[in-house]
């Protein structure tokens, strides 16, 4: 379940399912997108295979996570397993050892 608990008057409730909440302002929630097909990335399949065409091999040691490496560099990918955990700070890592690959938009 996406958004974010808050706490006021005592009561706590969840906001926003499915987005992000800031103070003093409503933030969309985020998406990965492939720049070269323009492509949302909607599962861990579509992402896997631009990874794999990009040189990234995927590692099998932590069953808890799905991690991926350059042999050619020193960057480790590491994602929940499950796609609903999939977050932005998730996406921006991969776009930072990425780049003019992949960019997170809004929604």
């Amino acid at each position: 379940m996406s958004g974010v608990w808050v706490f006021k008057n005592g009561v706590i409730r969840l906001e926003n399912p499915g987005y992000c909440h800031v103070v003093g302002s409503t933030s969309r929630r985020k998406v990965l997108v492939h720049v070269p097909s323009n492509e949302v990335i909607t599962c861990y399949a579509s992402l896997e295979r631009k990874l794999y065409s990009l040189g990234w091999e995927r590692y099998y040691d932590d069953p808890q996570l799905l991690q991926y490496h350059k042999r050619s560099t020193v960057h480790l990918i590491s994602l929940p397993v499950d796609f609903s955990r999939f977050k932005s700070m998730h996406m921006y890592d991969i776009v930072v050892k990425n780049r003019n690959e992949f960019e997170v938009s809004d929604v």
